[in-house]
């Protein structure tokens, strides 16, 4: 073997340090506005993209709303991956998204959740009965699981019931907080918030009805605003990636059809 000090070993870093260059010079920084519910699976896409290609992802989770609004008033942010697809449509309609390269990345399921291991079984008897004091749910105004959550209830004719009753979150996010931390019996959820590889991660769960509530088509676009468009568009591939469905499947999302 030769020693750290002799021609050969000198040549062999050489030789690596030459593979890694173009790797590092390209290296860039992927400034990513995300839906509250989407932003625990994005840190582990983020991972994935960074060995992938040196690229970095930062993340600024938040309600699609409120991420939209930020936008508009010149937030850096280089793509926006949204809990719907009217915000982003609405962003490039503005001229302040590029158009065609907004796509459907993810389709969420709402998820009516409780701490409570014993309180929800496959009917929802509790929502139906009002058997809890206080409902947790995303603001309708700012977030799509929130719109979902209302769609829902109204269609169940629950809605004018459990009114007096509701909590309203700014995001999906903070709708869990308000049920996980007991300040709410009930939350509706994006469902990948509550499970593991499929699994509940505790508690007691309802999926609600895909009839009850519009598709929750959560989509993705580049903003004019981008610092690096070729790192972009290379992270919103990697989105639409085999291997990343295939991730997204298992963290309780559903795969996209359809632009």
């Amino acid at each position: 073997m030769p020693s750290p000090h002799s021609p050969q070993r000198l040549v062999q870093l050489a030789v690596l340090l030459l593979v890694a260059l173009p790797r590092l010079a390209t290296a860039a920084e992927v400034r990513a506005a995300v839906a509250a519910n989407f932003a625990a699976p994005l840190a582990e896409l983020a991972e994935l993209f960074h060995k992938q290609t040196g690229h970095t992802v930062v993340t600024t989770p938040g309600s699609t709303g409120k991420l939209a609004t930020q936008i508009r008033q010149g937030a850096p942010f280089d793509v926006f991956l949204a809990a719907d697809e009217a915000a982003p449509a609405a962003l490039e309609a503005e001229g302040l998204a590029v158009k065609g390269s907004r796509f459907v990345y993810a389709v969420g399921r709402l998820v009516l959740w409780s701490p409570d291991a014993a309180l929800l079984d496959a009917q929802a008897t509790a929502l139906r009965e009002g058997r809890f004091a206080k409902l947790a749910i995303a603001d309708p105004k700012l977030a799509p699981y929130g719109l979902a959550a209302q769609e829902a209830l109204t269609k169940l004719g629950l809605w004018s019931a459990v009114e007096p009753k509701l909590v309203r979150g700014e995001s999906v996010q903070q709708a869990y907080q308000f049920a996980a931390t007991g300040n709410a019996q009930l939350a509706f959820v994006s469902r990948a918030q509550v499970t593991v590889r499929g699994a509940l991660r505790g508690g007691s769960s309802w999926t609600v009805p895909s009839a009850l509530h519009a598709p929750i088509r959560q989509a993705a676009v580049l903003l004019t605003s981008a610092r690096d468009r070729a790192a972009a568009n290379a992270f919103l591939q990697f989105l639409r990636a085999p291997k990343t469905l295939d991730l997204l499947r298992q963290t309780g999302y559903e795969p996209p059809t359809g632009k």
